[in-house]
């Protein structure tokens, strides 16, 4: 089977491992690992589609949240307590570039961290695309899955803002995120460079070739919508044999982790099951869903959409195999 997954931020990242435990693939493969190459057992393929509507210019190197939390994650390198960020991480380059001043200043980068954004500036700037860049990363981590980045242009989150001095302007998604925690007087997101950029090699091919595509209960806003927000893939998504099932982000009422509420009320979506699976729509209509998985405390009825409760918390893989398997049954599809 080749399950095709969209994906962002911590959560995404974590559902991943549940479509690994499912299929038995990257550390949960019964002959103990993942195989020779990283990515597939003949049986089950998985690729993750990843958001890089986070990723920014920091300190001179470039940073990728989404990409390296899905890549730490699935190849066992993780921080377990932060969810993102490298395990067992140390900060004296912060603490260093603190005691000179260097902005900004609500941003650290740990310093095993910091060796993944050194290789991957070091190889763009070589000019090697994104893409090309996080197989060579994947290399050393093997995560036992394809990561790609929907886009190796430039397509970011910016966020239009009304900052503390009264001012209105444009800051990105990260000075948004990270050091407003999205408790400033915001007016809308902005994808900049979106409208230029296409995908990936191998997006389409990914989303064309599968046999269920999988919306992951990430950020419907700046991690879902943003993949959405490169041209092509709304349209792959309509156009796929496969069937698309998403997740909600959504239980009993409240976003399962981040900021999601704040990003729905900005973009006028209401903060419910029912709010956000319409947000997406029917491929039957305009949309690009076939079904919508729910958390059993929560209601939707969605025109042209099959609509399924299931346990939505992913307390751990075995879990979150629990959901993956309850959407591929939605699909029609056969393990």
């Amino acid at each position: 089977m080749k399950v095709t997954v969209l994906v962002g931020g911590v959560g995404g990242a974590r559902f991943l491992l549940g479509v690994q435990h499912l299929l038995g693939l990257g550390r949960f493969a019964s002959h103990g690992g993942p195989s020779s190459s990283g990515l597939e057992t003949p049986e089950h393929e998985l690729t993750a589609v990843v958001n890089v509507g986070d990723d920014a210019w920091m300190f001179g190197v470039r940073i990728c949240p989404d990409l390296d939390t899905c890549m730490y994650t699935l190849g066992g390198g993780i921080d377990p307590e932060r969810g993102w960020g490298h395990r067992d991480e140390t900060w004296h380059a912060k603490e260093e570039l603190a005691a000179y001043g260097v902005q900004p200043d609500w941003f650290g980068l740990g310093d095993r961290d910091l060796a993944t954004h050194l290789v991957r500036t070091q190889m763009l700037r070589a000019g090697y695309p994104l893409s090309q860049v996080t197989e060579a990363l994947c290399d050393r981590w093997q995560p036992g899955a394809r990561l790609l980045p929907v886009t190796d242009d430039r397509s970011e989150t910016h966020v239009v803002v009304t900052d503390p001095d009264g001012e209105r302007r444009a800051i990105h998604f990260q000075e948004w995120w990270v050091r407003y925690r999205a408790q400033i007087h915001t007016h809308s997101f902005a994808f900049v460079g979106s409208d230029k950029a296409t995908a990936a090699p191998g997006v389409l091919d990914a989303i064309a070739g599968a046999d269920v595509v999988l919306l992951a209960p990430s950020n419907p806003v700046v991690s879902i919508g943003t993949i959405l927000a490169v041209p092509g893939i709304r349209g792959a998504l309509r156009s796929t044999a496969a069937p698309v099932i998403g997740y909600s982000p959504i239980v009993a009422g409240k976003p399962l982790r981040g900021m999601a509420d704040e990003c729905l009320r900005v973009i006028g979506v209401e903060s419910s099951s029912q709010g956000v699976g319409e947000h997406f729509g029917a491929r039957t209509g305009t949309g690009i869903l076939d079904g919508w998985l729910i958390d059993q405390g929560d209601t939707a009825d969605i025109d042209g959409v099959q609509v399924q409760q299931a346990p939505l918390l992913m307390t751990d893989p075995a879990a979150t195999a629990e959901m993956v398997r309850a959407g591929i049954r939605l699909a029609g599809v056969t393990l």
